[in-house]
């Protein structure tokens, strides 16, 4: 599992897969979860906007991300 360092409250879960590397572009992100491809912690998830802080999981394709905060 890689896990991706946040230094804000949260980050939206489109932003978080082009970090994390997981999609290349913004539009990619948001086909890859509209299509109902992203899970977070364990559901799947279709809302772009969705704000994950630090403990969460996001798992695309097989590979997990853990979202880790700086506080």
């Amino acid at each position: 599992m890689d896990s991706i360092l946040i230094h804000t409250e949260y980050i939206k879960l489109e932003a978080l897969l082009k970090y994390a590397g997981l999609a290349e572009t913004g539009g990619e992100a948001k086909l890859l979860i509209q299509d109902g491809q992203v899970s977070v912690n364990g559901q799947v998830c279709t809302m772009r906007g969705k704000k994950l802080r630090g403990g969460d999981t996001v798992t695309l394709e097989g590979r997990t991300v853990l979202v880790r905060s700086e506080g």
